[in-house]
């Protein structure tokens, strides 16, 4: 069975969509394209047709470039206006074998425990860590026995209005949402491997106007959180120190890297407000701006992991993804700011989904890869979802295994319906041919003819 999924990252800066196809040898990307965003703001829509349009472009590129239509729409959401809660689930087992009844409904006891604020939405609720009887950390109660299940998990939440928006915005865009996803829960599912998963990790995807991070330990995220800063604020930086229009200082922002090179060199910037009107500034000045902004927000950043007990336990380090890395020297500059742990910059895995090179080697898309993996089936080995539906590793399996059986099971009683119609008909057949035969085989009686009578009545008077 092929799957056509559209992942939609609706950016502060710029609309990201991107179609995967899945199928028997695996999951690849056949489609993508990019909008600037517009109806946007630190994460929020602020004007909804504006924010559709974005939706809009970017999804029609992507169509054509893939020729196919889309089954499944998954949407980023992001971390800006999301909080998160912890909420236990105990239930019996009255069968003493745990299947996926029984930790659907663990989980469920889970959602309807957590004590929400008014107002808010779920959007996951995902298990971290489960108990079978006085049996602790349990990756996989599914077929273990014991009469008593026992969940702890994380729940991710949203303003219901944020959600009522962003689902009004697809919609304007002629799509129908599926699920939406925490853009950092994305990112994690896309870069992280199952090492950095084990030790636990940060992972924080620097984007054009917030910073979306999630603290990853063993099956499931434990934390997360969201500073709203992001490159748009360089941007506005070196407009301000420039006096240059916030264009030509973007253009300036993302050529840094080649610029960086000549050291030496005068840059030539039009003038704000009289764009005839050329100023020269060193490459000094450039990166003396871009530095101070991005070792700030690095620092923030250090500041909220070295308050969170989670992040204070991991292993595996920091993972950087999202366009702000790719500023030249943050390689350098983020060591030396988490106290010196391990820093990888990082793209989405190449093992995971195949597809063109160019968008797995550009961190920006991160997320959108992330979302068409959620799509696929690679999520948490159980969760509640936006659609408050268990989720669970290997259920597209399963459901295209059940398809199948399905199908096999009509096609056996179509033939035994067929086969049942043509023995009656056989044996219909066959009482007609052998009665026809008995009625051959049967003499018939002969009337008798007139010269028979004649001699009958003559041999009689004899």
């Amino acid at each position: 069975m092929i799957l056509n999924i559209l992942g939609i990252d609706l950016g502060s800066t710029q609309t990201c969509a991107i179609i995967a196809q899945k199928d028997e040898d695996g999951l690849k990307i056949i489609g993508f394209s990019k909008s600037k965003t517009n109806g946007v703001k630190k994460g929020a829509i602020t004007n909804i047709e504006l924010a559709s349009k974005s939706i809009e472009e970017a999804v029609r590129s992507a169509e054509m470039m893939s020729g196919v239509h889309y089954d499944k729409v998954v949407v980023s959401i992001s971390g800006a206006y999301t909080k998160s809660v912890d909420s236990i689930g105990v239930v019996n087992i009255p069968n003493h074998e745990i299947g996926i009844k029984e930790i659907h409904r663990a989980v469920s006891t889970a959602k309807h425990t957590a004590n929400l604020p008014s107002g808010y939405e779920i959007i996951h609720v995902l298990p971290y860590n489960f108990k079978v009887n006085d049996l602790e950390h349990v990756d996989d109660p599914l077929g273990m026995s014991g009469n008593r299940l026992e969940v702890s998990t994380h729940i991710v939440i949203s303003q219901e209005s944020h959600i009522k928006n962003l689902k009004k915005a697809v919609e304007l865009a002629d799509l129908r949402v599926d699920n939406i996803v925490l853009s950092g829960y994305a990112s994690a599912i896309a870069c992280l491997d199952d090492s950095e998963k084990e030790l636990g990790v940060v992972l924080i995807d620097m984007g054009g106007a917030i910073c979306d991070m999630v603290v990853h330990t063993g099956n499931s995220i434990r934390y997360n959180d969201c500073l709203q800063i992001g490159s748009i604020n360089i941007t506005q930086d070196l407009s301000m120190a420039l006096h240059t229009p916030l264009k030509e200082a973007e253009k300036i922002k993302l050529n840094y890297a080649a610029l960086s090179q000549q050291p030496n060199t005068l840059i030539q910037i039009p003038s704000m407000g009289d764009e005839r009107k050329v100023n020269e500034v060193s490459l000094d000045i450039i990166s003396n701006v871009i530095y101070a902004r991005a070792e700030e927000t690095l620092m923030i950043l250090a500041k909220i992991l070295s308050d969170n007990r989670y992040a204070n336990a991991i292993g595996g380090g920091v993972v950087l993804t999202g366009g702000m890395t790719k500023l030249a020297g943050i390689d350098e500059l983020a060591p030396a700011t988490f106290d010196n742990r391990s820093v990888r910059l990082a793209t989405a895995r190449k093992d995971l989904i195949t597809g063109f090179s160019e968008i797995f080697n550009d961190p920006e898309n991160t997320c959108a890869i992330g979302l068409c993996l959620y799509g696929a089936g690679y999520f948490t080995p159980y969760e509640l979802d936006s659609n408050e539906k268990l989720r669970y590793k290997g259920e597209i399996e399963n459901f295209n295994r059940q398809i199948k059986q399905d199908i096999v099971l009509q096609k056996d009683a179509e033939s035994e319906i067929k086969s049942d119609f043509f023995d009656e008909n056989l044996q219909e057949n066959d009482t007609i041919a052998i009665q026809e035969q008995l009625d051959f085989k049967e003499p018939k009686e002969k009337k008798p003819s007139v010269f028979s009578n004649i001699w009958h009545k003559i041999m009689n008077q004899f």
